[in-house]
């Protein structure tokens, strides 16, 4: 059993939508709702809701748990059933990458799923040049948006773009580029470099509406962070079967 489930009282913040569906049954285990300083946050709702929690509480244990009112589930996958199998300790432990942004040396931002380099003005494309290992691999890029997806992250954008998703190394997708590949998947260990050629470029994280602006000639440096973020039940939270009926509307 991990040690955070032994049986005592854990501090729990419960985030996301549809909470009134999900708080009674927390009744029923050793929990203490808190808003601030909890030992796991529980996140409602969907993929959105636990990149949320994560922005919000880095660092923190989190077990996504999928709201009934807009995501079905098989049954195997009920709310009850999950948190049953959280509290028991049964649930899987993942430690998480996250894709991280510097620039000037600091942090600009990082997500759990991706980064994207967006155009501003949507009647303009930007460009931008990549570096790899400090090495050049694509000395003009003209395209909608570069993204940079983590493996957890690349069953998202990234596989709308590409089709594909990968579970190892860090993802870049070129979505609408005029020429060149549209994708490649490198090693983990990875530094990528992008610098603006022409903008003006919007830098952004999973789901945090706040975004980096971008000017001509500006640099971010991109790799991956080491795994830190530990998350409980990612095989229930994207169950296959669950899944196929979200797609088909039942």
């Amino acid at each position: 059993m991990d040690d955070l489930f032994t049986g005592k009282p854990l501090r729990v913040l419960v985030y996301g939508r549809n909470l009134e569906d999900l708080l009674p049954l927390l009744k029923q285990f050793p929990v203490e709702l808190v808003q601030d300083k909890p030992d796991l946050v529980i996140s409602h709702g969907g993929d959105g809701s636990l990149l949320g929690a994560e922005r919000l509480y880095p660092g923190i244990p989190k077990c996504p748990i999928r709201d009934r009112k807009q995501n079905p589930k098989c049954p195997l996958h009920s709310e009850l059933d999950t948190l049953k199998n959280l509290f028991s300790g049964k649930l899987e432990q993942s430690c998480l990458e996250k894709v991280q942004a510097h620039m000037d040396d600091s942090l600009a931002l990082e997500g759990l799923n991706d980064l994207v380099l967006s155009r501003e003005l949507v009647s303009s494309a930007i460009r931008y040049r990549v570096w790899v290992d400090d090495k050049l691999v694509r000395s003009q890029v003209v395209s909608d948006s570069l993204l940079i997806a983590t493996p957890f992250g690349s069953t998202g954008y990234f596989q709308s773009i590409t089709h594909g998703n990968f579970k190892t190394g860090i993802g870049l997708a070129f979505n609408n580029a005029m020429d060149g590949p549209d994708f490649t998947v490198l090693p983990s260990d990875t530094k990528i470099t992008v610098q603006i050629l022409r903008g003006p470029a919007l830098l952004a994280a999973d789901n945090n509406p706040d975004m980096l602006p971008l000017k001509d000639q500006d640099c971010i440096q991109v790799q991956l962070s080491k795994p830190q973020s530990v998350v409980y039940g990612i095989e229930v939270f994207r169950c296959q079967e669950c899944y196929q009926l979200r797609r088909n509307g039942i």
